[in-house]
């Protein structure tokens, strides 16, 4: 059946999720966001190496890996408005053809100087920009009450960060931090010619809008308020998994190779529940889901700051990871269902905020620990913003499952 529909468009969409949309484009959506993601947060697992040799401050080695994230947010309002305009297919290979040259060019003349990491940083943010494209192009595909899982799955591709914390270390070790950015643009080629390959953008996407209509929704709380909310857990995802590996040398004195295999495994933790995040979403509504993330991931954040051993901050890490990486799918159960017909360009907007909270939390970190020392302060605010978070949700929920209307069977 789900041959049946790649083959006629029109077909009428079953009801069984994975034949009731597009898999060859689910899966190169998620190949994509995977590879993309690699290499956006690809100066965190690099940065030890780095600031070793360019000798670097803490509070640089917090910007530097931060950078990347910040460009990736605003990046993503760009990609949310190329969605509409030219469909996601065509603004993924611009997107990840600038990434590739971008790469390549920083390998072949070499990065010298902290100047050349924010360089370099702002081209990475394409990758993180990735988020807008690879989204909508899954999720077009899909009926709203399977929005969840679509949108979990191809947002799986967060785990590509884990590929980056597991390989950049010992490439790093065996041939030079500088010879790990070209290396990465090899798995970036393949992928980009399955991606041409399998990827094809749905039959039903909305008609172009004018440039002030694409910015309408930010006229509704709504939209301000999962902003907010993915700030927190998308902003603590990528926040983490850019800082860890500092976090690690520096906290306990762990090799790079050590501390990316730590930080690996939080990243994967976080990656691995997204979709289970979206499907949880869908059966006990996205309300119910994110109240827990925020709990659970302010509990562990904040214990993070008075952990005294490896084996404790690890737990706690990944414990902070789960919900996060669970919020992240939680967040994009709800806004398909509020924002249906302009989910391009929210997708955009909503990525940049938790850019935003990425940045904030990454570069916060490395603030932290130079002026006292110590990551504690940095990890007991983002904390206190999830708890912030939580009161938000709970302030709004009432009025969203009055107001909001779902399609039958979709929870809220």
């Amino acid at each position: 059946m789900a041959t049946a529909f790649w083959n006629d468009d029109t077909a009428r969409k079953p009801d069984g999720f994975w034949a009731s949309g597009h898999t060859p484009t689910l899966i190169a959506a998620f190949l994509y966001f995977d590879l993309a993601f690699m290499v956006w947060v690809l100066l965190g697992p690099l940065a030890p190496d780095i600031a070793k040799s360019l000798m670097l401050t803490p509070a640089q080695k917090g910007l530097m890996v931060a950078v990347p994230t910040l460009a990736g947010a605003v990046l993503r309002v760009v990609n949310g408005l190329l969605v509409d305009r030219i469909g996601p297919k065509r603004s993924g290979a611009i997107s990840q053809i600038i990434v590739i040259v971008g790469l390549f060019t920083a390998w072949l003349l070499g990065v010298n100087s902290f100047a050349g990491t924010l360089a370099l940083g702002v081209i990475l943010g394409f990758a993180g920009a990735s988020f807008a494209i690879a989204l909508p192009l899954a999720s077009r595909w899909y009926p709203p009450e399977h929005q969840g899982k679509a949108m979990g799955l191809a947002g799986m591709g967060n785990s590509g960060t884990v590929f980056a914390a597991l390989f950049a270390p010992t490439l790093a070790k065996w041939f030079g931090w500088n010879a790990v950015l070209g290396l990465a643009c090899i798995p970036l080629t393949i992928v980009l010619g399955v991606y041409l390959l399998m990827a094809k953008d749905a039959p039903n996407a909305p008609a172009p809008k004018s440039l002030g209509q694409y910015f309408t929704p930010l006229r509704q709380a709504d939209a301000w308020w999962l902003m907010g909310f993915y700030a927190v857990t998308f902003g603590g995802f990528v926040g983490l998994a850019a800082s860890l590996p500092i976090y690690f040398t520096d906290r306990f004195g762990l090799s790079t190779i050590t501390a990316g295999y730590c930080t690996a495994a939080c990243v994967f933790a976080g990656s691995l529940v997204r979709p289970m995040g979206g499907a949880l979403a869908d059966r006990v509504g996205g309300v119910k889901a994110l109240s827990a993330v925020f709990v659970v991931a302010a509990v562990a954040l904040a214990g993070v700051g008075f952990a005294s051993s490896v084996a404790g901050a690890l737990t706690l890490f990944v414990l902070a990871m789960l919900a996060l990486g669970t919020g992240n799918g939680a967040v994009f159960q709800l806004v398909p269902q509020r924002f249906a017909a302009e989910i391009g360009v929210m997708t955009g907007l909503v990525g940049m905020a938790g850019g935003i909270g990425g940045f904030y939390l990454a570069s916060s970190l490395g603030i932290a620990k130079q002026l006292t020392g110590s990551f504690q302060s940095g990890f007991l605010i983002f904390a206190a913003l999830a708890l912030l978070a939580l009161a938000g949700l709970t302030l709004v929920k009432t009025g969203w499952r009055r107001r909001w209307t779902a399609a039958a069977g979709v929870r809220i």
